[in-house]
């Protein structure tokens, strides 16, 4: 039986993922075309860094954010005289969540822009098209299948961060109490293995709407495309 604690993690896993789906989407844009579009020796040094989170332990990354983003971090203490706080606070878990996910987001975007034929941006050069016109009228609308995939696999990758969030803001019922943390605790408490499933259950049919919506989108998208074509 899930009760008011695990309906506000719930809920709080919601606004977490959509916070840092917002906060990275323009920045795994940039990222993304950069990386399709960029030399190889600065493309090599982004992508480095893009794809670090993959491979550092989650709880590392979540040190990591705790020391540069605690209050008495370098970031955390220019941000606390701001009246922003991050450390044990839930925008703290749209920041590890944004982090964590973001590689997963780069990718199906750059993956989506470098199948773009180069022929289509030098005619549009070619035309006198300056780079912001290509870029917001070739480039975004070409890769589009691909944007929609990244958002949609960034959502469910925050939905489900555990190891950077738990490290970096704790489990604080009502405040940073998210859905997979609930679920840790409750595996962790004797008698509460119904609600660990359930808890499972609401995780997984969360993800697998989220894939169903991206690849509606992407199919949608597809067919305008060939409508104009």
């Amino acid at each position: 039986m899930i009760g008011a604690d695990d309906l506000a993690a719930i809920a709080l896993s919601l606004r977490v993922a959509a916070v840092a789906v917002a906060i990275e989407s323009p920045l795994a844009v940039l990222a993304a075309y950069a990386l399709s579009r960029g030399r190889l020796a600065g493309r090599v040094a982004l992508e480095t860094a893009v794809t670090l989170p993959l491979v550092l332990p989650p709880v590392a990354t979540g040190y990591l954010l705790l020391v540069l983003f605690g209050r008495a971090g370098p970031v955390g203490a220019l941000l606390a005289r701001a009246g922003v706080v991050l450390a044990f606070h839930w925008t703290g878990a749209a920041l590890a969540a944004a982090v964590m996910s973001f590689p997963l987001m780069v990718r199906p975007m750059r993956l989506a822009m470098e199948a773009i034929q180069p022929e289509v941006d030098e005619a549009a050069l070619t035309l006198g098209a300056p780079p912001l016109v290509r870029f917001f009228r070739l480039t975004l609308p070409l890769a589009a299948p691909g944007l929609v995939a990244g958002i949609v696999l960034g959502f469910a990758r925050a939905l489900g961060e555990f190891g950077a969030t738990v490290t970096f803001v704790g489990a604080i019922p009502g405040e940073t109490l998210t859905l997979p943390t609930a679920i840790y605790q409750a595996t962790q408490s004797p008698g509460h293995e119904g609600e660990a499933l359930t808890l499972c259950l609401v995780s997984a049919s969360l993800a697998v709407g989220a894939v169903l919506a991206s690849e509606l989108v992407s199919r949608a998208f597809v067919r305008r495309a060939r409508a104009r074509a």
